[in-house]
């Protein structure tokens, strides 16, 4: 499979786990890790349902990948990820050794994989990820505006 190609594949792959997630009334955001081919980590975001602030998708992939491999280094893995990771999951991210982040949007109030800040790029920290950003970004984009003018609309007419 080719490169871009394969990046592609995986994000469509966190694109229905962040669907999952507006199926719950959460903001849609989706990811999975992968290693060797296999996805090994699924995620979306549950912190509206469970009432848990860190409850991002990236941290419910996190905890199903080491779950999965046995150990909390995720050496050899990918993160694939709708929305460009914040500051607790990009220290997830870093913590966990992941190899690559690869992610859709980026984001403006809180994006720490290049946006704001780079958390993944931080030379004082013991380890450095590499980020592919813009993987789909219009359609993972697309999701989250689509999500956030429903819930306009839907408070609109609650006021009615």
């Amino acid at each position: 499979m080719m490169e871009a190609n394969k990046h592609e594949a995986y994000m469509r792959a966190a694109m229905e786990e962040a669907q999952k997630a507006a199926a719950l009334g959460e903001v849609p955001i989706g990811a999975v890790i992968v290693r060797d081919g296999v996805i090994v980590g699924r995620g979306y975001n549950l912190r509206e349902t469970q009432k848990d602030p860190t409850l991002h998708a990236e941290m419910i992939a996190i905890r199903e990948a080491s779950e999965r491999l046995g150990g909390w280094r995720l050496i050899g893995c990918t993160l694939y990820v709708t929305l460009e990771p914040c500051p607790m999951c990009a220290g997830a991210i870093v913590q966990s050794r992941i190899e690559q982040v690869v992610y859709g949007a980026g984001d403006p109030k809180a994006g720490c994989a290049g946006t704001l800040m780079n958390l993944l790029a931080e030379p004082r920290f013991n380890h450095q990820v590499p980020v592919l950003a813009g993987v789909l970004a219009e359609e993972c984009a697309q999701m989250l505006k689509d999500f956030f003018r429903g819930l306009r609309k839907k408070r609109q007419s609650e006021k009615c």
